[in-house]
């Protein structure tokens, strides 16, 4: 499998080594937060993008025939508990998202380095990828887009947590569902790959 493995690099290694970093990163993040008491006592934030009014003051300079826009952000010092969580649940998904998107990738390569990239369990771990992307790229944003209307709602008082609210915060994730899409398809094509190969296997 040595031709394998280097058909893969540098991304193989690349991956890992992100992987490693990010981990590391999460860990100290945690470790941090948890000796130093930063749980349950922040701030929420949210920044109200489909709110926005022409404005002309000294703190802003335009270019002549320009628009200086002013977009509310709005901030809870002293958030409840039910705040700070919605304020964690608008951005946590994506980053659960990637990191597990990065040990899917790095399992794929590290298996395809190892069992042969035309294998049905490379293909169906390309599969696994794909929909980790295709499905959780959606879920993630259903999640964090429902959770930033929520806390504009609690924060703005012209604000309501509706339908029509909660799409206005929803960015469709194009590139990852092309992403996702993408690698389903080479799951297809490395299975079908992989059958020929053990039909050549048992022709010779």
């Amino acid at each position: 499998m040595s031709e394998d493995r280097k058909m893969l690099e540098p991304m193989a290694t690349v991956v890992s080594i992100a992987l490693r970093v990010l981990l590391t990163l999460v860990t100290l993040g945690v470790v941090f937060r948890t000796v130093h008491g930063g749980w349950g006592d922040g701030g929420a934030c949210i920044t109200d993008d489909s709110t926005g009014v022409g404005i002309d003051s000294g703190y802003f300079f335009p270019e002549k025939g320009a628009q200086a826009d002013a977009i509310p952000h709005y901030c809870a010092e002293a958030a409840s508990t039910s705040l700070q969580f919605l304020d964690q649940l608008s951005t946590l998904p994506s980053d659960l998202l990637l990191i597990g998107g990065l040990f899917l990738l790095h399992r794929l390569l590290q298996g395809a380095a190892r069992d042969g990239v035309y294998t049905a369990i490379t293909a169906s771990r390309f599969r696994l990828l794909g929909w980790w992307l295709l499905a959780g790229s959606l879920v993630a944003g259903l999640i964090e887009s429902n959770a930033k209307a929520a806390v504009l709602a609690k924060l703005a008082t012209n604000h309501d947590f509706t339908a029509a609210s909660w799409l206005e915060m929803w960015s469709t994730p194009y590139l990852l569902i092309l992403t996702g899409l993408g690698l389903l398809t080479f799951a297809r094509i490395t299975s079908a790959g992989a059958a020929m190969r053990e039909d050549l296997e048992g022709v010779v």
